[in-house]
């Protein structure tokens, strides 16, 4: 995308050119102001992008981010998107053993197969009938709470009102989420499975007295009030074009290859300072919104950073010639990859290796969550790619704090890479490495990222893919009315680290939006 220049003066100027800050510029364009986009990377999009990361190989994976739950219909519809997604009939695969034979859980397929499935792996229907009581409770908290994330923030006591259900508020709300499963669920896999919703780039153990695990939970079975996770066709990139392509025809500038370098505002009116490869310029607005971390809005604004909260995880893209075999030959491959296919995430192998992370140690058995975009959409591929049978994998890991990364970034990653492989292989009847596409140079197609790599890249603190802690989506005595406000009052943060942010949502971005409007 060419930079453009910029104009001396805006109504609002969007810093950072992710898929928040241009939700935030389409919303404020199609109103009437003047609104420019300044980002530093030679193209917006942020961690919502998709691109090619294997040379003389024609696939494009969203390469960060990869999967839909939070962004709200009521955004797509509003900005007129040409976009959209696609349901996954399978939900998830978890491979283990049971008395030395290989097996597993699959949800999906429709209800009678997913009780059979619990059946086969438990021995009766307990576990099964528990599972759609607790899923049940979710889904109800997620219609009554999901409609509020683009409202105003409710007080905690209108939430609680609006939820209406005691016994869900203390599950999601109050506890610790280890109990509410503990109390629902005995088979250690079924518990598995639901915790590992509370743990995606959170490093905390389901007993956690923060309730860090519990607000990470939250966002990711409340999505559109339904808590369903749906594949972006055209990979994630065909978003962000979309939201380019909706702010660019509402009037709004977008300039890249900018990087803003400070921040000035006395409350009414604000300076911002950029610089580019070969100069050095300001831009005056009268508001301006931050996507980007509270950490680098602190720097920009001159004020004390909060406290930084490191990421978790290991991000791995993969091009396969073909999907691996399954040892649980019971199953089809391209049903066990098309949804989630769990890695080593029992309960107590969870527990086990956030307590080896949180001693110093990269997990002895990383668990990581998997799953094959091309499968449900092969738009991504060339045609002579899915002609031949090739697939995407990736691979999400879990319970791998930044700090494990900072002695030597290269040898940790490669060391955890090596081990998270060696887990999936557990469950392969050949190797992964065996059915890794080359690229055009012939090396194996296959690409991994620590959260140290994620700061590197794309400015996240510590990796944080959430920018910092989730919070809980209701008001504290620290948030304003949308939850963006901050001491500066033309100041705004619309990235992930507002309240109501995390995720690939736009939520931020409506609401800053929402208020710079006075709505």
């Amino acid at each position: 995308m060419p930079a453009h220049d910029l104009r001396a003066r805006y109504d609002t100027v969007v810093v950072g050119g992710g898929h928040n800050g241009l939700v935030a510029a389409a919303y404020l364009a199609r109103a009437g102001q003047s609104v420019a986009v300044v980002e530093r990377l030679g193209n917006t999009g942020g961690a919502a992008v998709s691109t090619r990361p294997f040379p003389g190989v024609d696939a494009r994976l969203s390469r960060y981010s990869y999967l839909v739950s939070l962004l709200p219909k009521k955004i797509v519809a509003d900005l007129g998107l040409r976009f959209a997604t696609a349901t996954r009939d399978v939900s998830s695969y978890t491979p283990t053993f049971r008395d030395g034979r290989p097996t597993g859980l699959l949800v999906g397929g429709g209800e009678e197969r997913t009780r059979a499935a619990f059946r086969e792996l438990t021995g009766g229907e307990r576990e099964f009938e528990a599972w759609t009581r607790f899923y049940e409770t979710n889904r109800r908290v997620a219609e009554r709470v999901f409609p509020t994330l683009t409202e105003p923030l409710p007080s905690r006591k209108a939430l609680r009102a609006r939820v209406g259900d005691e016994d869900a508020w203390r599950l999601l709300f109050e506890d610790p989420i280890g109990v509410g499963i503990e109390e629902h669920f005995t088979d250690d896999l079924v518990r598995g499975v639901v915790l590992t919703d509370a743990l995606i780039g959170t490093f905390a153990d389901a007993h956690d007295p923060s309730l860090a695990q519990n607000r990470c939970f939250l966002y990711h079975v409340i999505g559109n009030g339904t808590g369903d996770w749906d594949v972006p066709v055209g990979g994630m990139g065909a978003l962000t074009d979309a939201l380019a392509a909706a702010a660019r025809s509402a009037g709004t500038d977008l300039v890249t290859g900018h990087e803003v370098t400070r921040i000035e505002t006395d409350g009414t009116e604000a300076e911002v300072t950029y610089r580019t490869a070969e100069s050095e310029g300001t831009v005056a607005a009268r508001d301006v919104l931050v996507n980007a971390s509270p950490q680098d809005l602190a720097r920009l604004i001159g004020d004390a950073p909060p406290a930084p909260a490191e990421g978790a995880q290991l991000k791995v893209n993969m091009l396969l010639k073909r999907l691996p075999r399954l040892k649980d030959t019971s199953v089809d491959p391209r049903e066990a990859f098309a949804g989630t296919f769990h890695v080593a995430e029992g309960y107590g192998q969870l527990a086990t290796a956030h307590a080896e992370a949180a001693a110093g140690s990269l997990p002895s058995a990383p668990p990581s969550e998997i799953y094959c975009h091309s499968l449900t959409d092969p738009t991504i591929l060339a045609p002579d790619l899915v002609e031949r049978g090739y697939q995407t994998l990736t691979l999400f890991g879990l319970h791998t704090p930044a700090r494990l990364f900072a002695a030597d970034n290269d040898a940790a990653r490669a060391d955890l890479l090596k081990a998270t492989l060696a887990q999936l292989d557990t469950h392969l009847a050949e190797p992964i490495e065996d059915c890794l596409a080359p690229d055009g140079d012939g090396r194996p197609c296959i690409e991994a990222k620590t959260p140290l790599d994620l700061e590197r890249d794309l400015r996240l603190p510590g990796g944080n893919i959430f920018h910092r802690e989730l919070s809980f989506p209701y008001a504290s005595e620290s948030t304003g009315r949308w939850g963006v406000e901050t001491g500066h009052a033309n100041v705004l943060l619309c990235g992930a680290g507002a309240v109501r942010g995390g995720g690939v949502s736009g939520i931020p971005g409506h609401n800053a939006a929402m208020a710079v409007l006075g709505h």
